[in-house]
């Protein structure tokens, strides 16, 4: 299985209603300092709709300003039809919204 599909398993596996960031999937594929790669693959994605790339931010909750799939304006709103909200800055509350991998 190669990298890109790793990602897209554990991307996969991210509940309606809850984010995780690029750092926290590359931690959990034992790959602690892959989060750019997390986004070149989440960019390639394959399967939008089904593998929900939408539900991934930055370290500090923020949205992915060239989200591949319309810009940070679709994820916000395909994120808002889950029941997660950001500010006018596009920045989502981790305190709030962050998935813990235990919640699996």
């Amino acid at each position: 299985m190669s990298f890109y599909d790793e990602v897209y398993s554990v991307v996969r596996l991210i509940p309606k209603g809850k984010v995780a960031t690029y750092g926290q999937i590359a931690k959990i594929l034992a790959s602690p300092h892959a989060s750019r790669a997390v986004g070149y693959a989440l960019h390639f994605n394959p399967a939008p709709g089904i593998i929900p790339c939408h539900r991934v931010v930055n370290r500090f909750g923020r949205l992915a300003p060239a989200f591949a799939f319309g810009g940070e304006e679709v994820q916000a709103q395909l994120l808002a039809e889950e029941g997660v909200f950001c500010d006018e800055n596009f920045i989502v509350d981790l305190s709030k919204y962050l998935w813990r991998e235990e919640e699996r």
